[in-house]
């Protein structure tokens, strides 16, 4: 693995002890956009892991992604479902107003935990396999 790969995966993880920090002050809408950041920091670690590169946008992070993982199993697509899903969150964190902007303790319980798989997974993925499926850690 790379020491850039590593940094993104150390990112992700230092944003999920940040999300389980938040949310236990609590501070629902903060942790669920820390939340988002866990999977956002992981798919770019996977990209950088099989592409040497990295995305600019968060709608050119899931679209490069989708493409990386077009042949992956389900298991490890979970991660561009759970991109998109968290984002509305992200979005309702720093842009939300009155009372639809809200979140709820459990949703953002649920978005860490799934956030925690995620990085779980895209640790996984890079360390199984790079481009053309050559091992790279």
């Amino acid at each position: 693995m790379t020491p850039e790969v590593e940094a993104y995966l150390d990112k992700a993880t230092e944003d999920l002890a940040d999300a389980r920090k938040i949310l236990a002050i609590p501070l629902a809408k903060v942790a669920a956009r820390s939340a988002y950041y866990v999977a956002f920091h992981a798919a770019e670690a996977i990209l950088l892991a099989r592409t040497g590169r990295i995305s600019k946008t968060h709608r050119g992070l899931r679209s490069a992604l989708a493409v990386v993982l077009s042949d992956a199993p389900a298991q490890d697509r979970e991660l561009l479902t759970f991109l998109a899903r968290a984002y509305r969150f992200k979005e309702l964190s720093d842009y939300g107003v009155g009372r639809e902007a809200v979140v709820t303790d459990s949703e953002a319980s649920a978005l860490i935990e799934s956030a925690a798989r995620c990085l779980d997974r895209a640790t996984a993925l890079i360390e199984v396999s790079g481009p053309g499926g050559n091992p790279i850690s």
